[in-house]
């Protein structure tokens, strides 16, 4: 005996419509940037689609190595060494829905142009200097930015609004002296080499899970719900805390007496290919 769907089991997105305040519609017609490719990349983008997100634009310069196939889920041996993070990305990810527009930019997120067609950025980035970049572009054009880091079992999630402190509000001196170095993946270019950090999947799925779930918010209407501070997430006591971050009056990116947008992005170029890749805070 067949059983007969109900109703309700034929729209596909009926359960989230049974949250009060979520608009599928807006939603929908949100245009959402995400910056990385790399794991966090992977299940922010997952997320994306399953929420109902149709059109969203990926950003990443990297091709695929073996290490990353333990914590991206749409990469498989067979691209190894053979394709681009956000063109693979992009296309197994439009597979989870056939309504999606993924697009595919293979680029430094410096060399993206036209900030102000994104409705919402979601930063998988793995280093400082490039999470400034966007950051400053996220504040002047007044589009929300969704930033997610890990590293190991711990990750972390700021949510950077219109108005309210941005990612440069809740540095100090060490963050900046970072920002101005230059690195190497490599130890042939740059003055710095960094090694890998450690990563896994778990805390990755939680931390792009998260900035989702905020950008769900935000297409919603419902940014005073959102994540005001900077909030961390300790995978070895499931605990997350939120430290406070207050808006910085001195900082550049909240001055809007400026003569033209580059004098204040703070986005040094740099030679080495460490800007969107698997490393320290995108994983």
């Amino acid at each position: 005996m067949m059983m007969s769907v109900k109703e309700y089991d034929k729209d596909r997105f009926d359960r989230s419509k049974r949250i009060g305040w979520l608009d599928i519609d807006k939603i929908r017609n949100s245009r959402c940037l995400v910056a990385g490719a790399g794991a966090l990349g992977n299940e922010a983008v997952k997320c994306l689609v399953l929420s109902g997100f149709r059109d969203i634009v990926i950003v990443d310069m990297d091709d695929i190595v073996l290490s990353n196939l333990n914590r991206c889920v749409f990469f498989r041996s067979s691209d190894v060494k053979k394709g681009m993070k956000s063109d693979i990305l992009a296309e197994r990810a439009s597979e989870l829905d056939k309504d999606v527009n993924i697009e595919s930019i293979k680029a430094r997120v410096q060399d993206i142009e036209h900030w102000e067609d994104f409705d919402i950025i979601i930063g998988c980035l793995d280093n400082i200097s490039a999470r400034l970049h966007v950051n400053a572009h996220s504040c002047y054009h007044g589009i929300p930015y969704i930033d997610g880091g890990t590293d190991g079992m711990r990750g972390k999630v700021q949510v950077v609004l219109p108005d309210g402190p941005c990612l440069r509000c809740a540095m100090n001196g060490s963050h900046q002296k970072l920002a101005e170095t230059r690195f190497s993946c490599t130890g042939k270019k740059g003055t710095v080499y960094i090694p890998k950090i450690a990563a896994e999947i778990t805390t990755t799925s939680v931390i792009a899970a998260m900035q989702v779930r905020e950008a769900v918010k935000i297409a919603s209407g419902m940014e005073r719900s959102c994540i005001s501070d900077i909030a961390y997430y300790d995978g070895m006591s499931g605990e997350t805390v939120v430290l406070k971050v207050k808006k910085d009056k001195n900082c550049e990116n909240h001055t809007r007496e400026m003569e033209e947008y580059g004098d204040t992005c703070y986005c040094e170029e740099r030679d080495d290919r460490r800007d969107i890749e698997d490393g320290p805070g995108a994983e």
